[in-house]
């Protein structure tokens, strides 16, 4: 039988957390106030939470937490504004934001659940706060290793050598021959709002040529996001990327030994063409305790055979006992 979500449900609690630097982060709570916490890790970076990650969870079992990351969804202030500084919005950041969150709602240890980007920064947190997670699910591995970066703005260009082309080409023409994440990233900050805009769909519109070259790729999921969000979500993609995480080069998986006694199910897709199963096979190989899921069918945007492995991790994980939070 199909592993089937769970009906949606609304927050029970939800409120904007100040977490210093001028930043207000949101975060939600919803299913069971005193069950086993979870934490839904968005991805992007800058696409914000989320709600139908919550019918991932049973909601009589879990207390799942939701929250946008500095600068987007319904965090405040928004990176869509060229005025707001990304200076305090970094990987360290995200970490302490998450580690606030924690603490400010009452919880001692949590499952950490998330994808893509929101695989970097929970390896991130777990690494600094090993003591805090008691379980990960992870859906589309990524470490944002220099070579993952380049790999999914150039690399695959191989496969996509025209709408690579128009990528490069939305450049100035004086940046088309360099790093072009980080020729994104200044025309991102540019103070002209049209160049920002077209800077903006340019990256939308490649992402969505890769996921769409995957089998049961979903083609105009980047493009469809509305102004504000689509123009925050790239200007932190290029800012992370640019900059790769702030993580030194094969830092987290050098630090991987952190994670000993943290069970994981690591659920990638084979047809992954934005994340390729290496880093996930190497992520497992130096993490005994994470268990790797290779679902055939499946691209970086997944399907339903990955969402029935993510399902059943987390009913699993929520049948352990011992872990539950306190409120």
């Amino acid at each position: 039988m199909v592993a089937q979500l769970f009906p949606p449900i609304e927050p029970y609690a939800h409120g904007l957390l100040d977490v210093g630097d001028g930043n207000q982060v949101y975060w939600e709570t919803s299913g069971k106030p005193d069950g086993k916490a979870a934490l839904c890790v968005h991805g992007g970076p800058g696409s914000g939470s989320r709600p139908g990650n919550r019918r991932l969870f049973d909601p009589e079992a879990y207390r799942i937490v939701l929250f946008d990351q500095r600068g987007c969804g319904r965090s405040r202030p928004h990176a869509s504004d060229p005025a707001v500084s990304l200076d305090h919005n970094t990987t360290a950041h995200l970490v302490a934001d998450m580690e606030r969150l924690r603490e400010h709602l009452g919880i001692e240890r949590w499952l950490l659940y998330g994808g893509s980007w929101g695989s970097t920064l929970i390896l991130a947190y777990a690494e600094r706060h090993p003591e805090r997670v008691s379980e990960i699910v992870i859906a589309g591995v990524t470490m944002t290793r220099p070579e993952e970066t380049d790999w999914l703005y150039g690399g695959v260009g191989r496969l996509l050598p025209g709408p690579w082309e128009q990528f490069r080409d939305a450049l100035p023409e004086d940046s088309r021959h360099g790093n072009l994440v980080a020729a994104y990233n200044r025309l991102l900050n540019s103070p002209d709002a049209e160049a920002r805009t077209r800077a903006a769909q340019a990256w939308c519109a490649w992402e969505d040529a890769v996921i769409a070259h995957e089998a049961l790729g979903s083609p105009g999921q980047y493009s469809s996001k509305p102004g504000k969000a689509m123009t925050a979500f790239v200007r932190l993609c290029a800012h992370y990327f640019a900059n790769n995480a702030w993580l030194d080069d094969g830092q987290l998986l050098r630090d991987a030994h952190r994670l000993t006694g943290i069970p994981a199910v690591l659920v990638h897709g084979r047809l992954d063409l934005a994340s390729p199963l290496r880093t996930a096979w190497e992520l497992a190989k130096e993490w005994p305790d994470a268990e790797l899921k290779v679902i055939t069918d499946a691209g970086h945007t997944g399907s339903l055979a990955m969402q029935e492995a993510v399902l059943e991790a987390i009913s699993r994980f929520g049948e352990r006992t011992g872990c539950a939070a306190p409120r």
